[in-house]
């Protein structure tokens, strides 16, 4: 088959594969999801259901390419952020405040439809993909001395994802920023508690909280993370 001829087969079978799934989106979300049906969609689309079932088995595996498309587009906007950003504070604030507000918009696919896009485990890929951003993002800020380094990398960019993951209980996009300022707030050299040992006096002594002893004691002692202003024990090591 001719390169070209093989390329335009192609380009139809990916049109008419989203236009399946934009057709199934719309319905489940107007309707839900209990109301969506291969026939439904075939109508929508303007499709015969037999070249529906030619692409997909059945309505839940519509629905999840649809889902994994947007996943695809949202980790190409992350990535695009963080590389075109002149200022990598403003590029870590950035990548935090779209994936806030891809999480917010989560939120609103009502609790059945949520919950049949977002079964646990079927993203970790994509959430690999992320952890690997904000590592690559938050470990440059902390070599610059502008993020907290009394914690490990992994487990502030672990905070990151679970601190934003309440942007789907909210409601409004002030509410979404404030919780990405909250969550930036927690990064800050600053704000690091009693508990902290990254900044030592030259006897050895953390000035932030005295000796290790006075730190378990003041910081509570059982491996609780202060990160802030409101942000006290926001995650724990395995």
């Amino acid at each position: 088959m001719p390169k070209l001829w093989d390329e335009t087969v192609e380009s139809h079978r990916r049109v008419v594969r989203e236009a399946i799934e934009d057709a199934a989106w719309a319905l489940a979300d107007e309707h839900g999801l209990r109301a969506v049906t291969m026939a439904g969609i075939a109508t929508a689309a303007g499709i015969s259901r037999a070249t529906i079932y030619k692409y997909f088995p059945d309505v839940e595996s519509v629905l999840a390419a649809w889902h994994q498309r947007q996943v695809d587009a949202h980790l190409e906007q992350l990535t695009a952020m963080s590389e075109s950003a002149d200022d990598p504070e403003q590029a870590l604030r950035s990548v935090l405040g779209a994936y806030a507000g891809m999480i917010a918009r989560r939120g609103r696919h009502g609790p059945e439809l949520a919950a049949s896009l977002h079964r646990p485990g079927d993203h970790r890929t994509s959430e690999a993909r992320v952890d690997d951003l904000l590592r690559r993002l938050i470990t440059s800020r902390v070599e610059a001395g502008h993020v907290r380094a009394d914690i490990e990398v992994d487990l502030l960019v672990r905070f990151c994802r679970h601190a934003l993951g309440a942007a789907a209980e909210l409601h409004s996009p002030e509410g979404v920023d404030r919780l990405v300022e909250l969550t930036l707030a927690g990064l800050e050299p600053e704000a690091a508690g009693p508990g902290s040992v990254s900044r030592r006096d030259e006897d050895g002594q953390d000035q932030a909280g005295g000796d290790a002893e006075d730190q378990g004691e003041k910081g509570g002692g059982d491996g609780a993370v202060a990160c802030g202003p409101g942000l006290t024990d926001p995650v724990r090591g395995p």
